[in-house]
């Protein structure tokens, strides 16, 4: 896969406690330079649709950790397409799901994803799951007319893994995220099953990808 295919599969990422404005209009602009997405914190989303129109601008939800209260989740989630947001990454509540509270899970996000015309991508946290339950995760996602599952927030010890990904695609598109720094491990997701890669290291990605 060459550059010019795979940058819009990338969503190129800053998400960090210490993520700054100028940090923020970096990855726009490399986003838009490379023709990659752009994955923002949410007070962002407004201003970078202004500044940054031709960039598909993802935000987050409920992050990192998925433990808000599921109507702020909801209000959060059409504030920041109201502000401008094209797609929608939120996280599960994993504590729900671990004590086997699925349909609660589910219904939390059936709630969000009808609120919102636009796609909403929901984070399991792989590394904190047993097999078992991302697929009740995915499962959750699925019945609640997710566009995608997503592995990981990179804020839990592990990221994307090539089986996490085939277990994952097994239910929707996936978005493989967390430790994804190179054009191989990129390709090692994509060839798994992956329809989309999360990194904060895009350019690095796309820099050893072969040119068209």
């Amino acid at each position: 896969m060459d550059r010019s295919e795979l940058a819009p599969l990338i969503d190129h990422t800053v998400l960090g406690p210490e993520t700054t404005p100028s940090d923020v209009e970096r990855v726009l602009d490399e986003s838009a330079e490379h023709g990659m997405n752009a994955c923002i914190p949410p007070y962002a989303v407004e201003s970078a649709a202004e500044t940054h129109p031709d960039v598909t601008l993802a935000t987050v939800i409920g992050f990192p950790h998925g433990q808000h209260d599921h109507e702020v989740k909801h209000l959060e989630g059409e504030l920041a397409w109201k502000a401008g947001a094209d797609e929608l990454d939120v996280v599960i509540n994993v504590g729900l799901l671990q004590a086997g509270e699925t349909d609660a899970v589910e219904a939390e996000l059936e709630e969000l994803v009808a609120a919102v015309p636009i796609p909403v991508k929901v984070i399991i946290e792989t590394a904190l799951l047993t097999d078992e339950e991302k697929r009740a995760a995915c499962e959750a996602a699925k019945a609640a007319d997710a566009t995608m599952v997503k592995t990981s927030t990179g804020f839990a010890d592990g990221g994307a893994t090539v089986a996490d990904v085939e277990l994952m695609s097994e239910y929707l598109p996936v978005k493989a995220s967390g430790g994804v720094g190179s054009y191989e491990k990129a390709m090692d997701m994509i060839e798994a099953g992956a329809e989309r890669i999360g990194a904060s290291s895009g350019v690095a990605i796309l820099e050893g990808a072969p040119d068209a």
